[in-house]
């Protein structure tokens, strides 16, 4: 039987100071993209028919941007880790036991190290209070079938 698709319930942002003990950082709203198509490098000559490319390396475009709800406890932590190269990752997929949700990265972990940075959004009539949260990525984002949860 095929793998069935995933929604994005159960994805977390995780946190680890060491690259080996991992635990959630904060509950999320949204997460970017966490690659593109490389751009390309045109490599034709006046002989060629037509144009020719090689890829770039890859570019997130900057930073990687989270959208999580604002709550003051979550803020004060979020800026303790600002300014710090740490190690991040986006794991999809968890387990529940009674009302306990556990991440488990079942369906994918994807990591990197970066420097965190966290603002409050601004907000409207009826709308919810949100933080930004961005990751200036200092690594490469990776597909890390080695790392455990907490």
């Amino acid at each position: 039987m095929a793998e069935q698709a995933h929604n994005t319930y159960m994805t977390y942002l995780m946190n680890s100071t060491d690259g080996t003990t991992w635990s959630k950082l904060v509950d999320i709203k949204e997460f970017p993209d966490l690659g593109s198509a490389p751009p390309t490098l045109d490599t034709t000559t006046l002989s060629d028919a037509m144009h020719t490319y090689i890829n770039d390396i890859l570019d997130t475009g900057g930073g990687l941007e989270f959208t999580c709800n604002y709550k003051l406890e979550d803020y004060k932590k979020l800026s303790g880790h600002v300014g710090k190269d740490e190690h991040y990752a986006l794991w999809f997929g968890g387990t529940v036991t009674g009302n306990v949700v556990t991440p488990s990265g079942d369906f994918g972990k994807f990591a990197f190290t970066g420097q965190l940075s966290v603002w409050k959004k601004g907000g409207g009539v009826g709308a919810v209070q949100d933080m930004g949260v961005s990751i200036a990525p200092s690594s490469e984002v990776k597909l890390d079938e080695g790392t455990s949860g907490e």
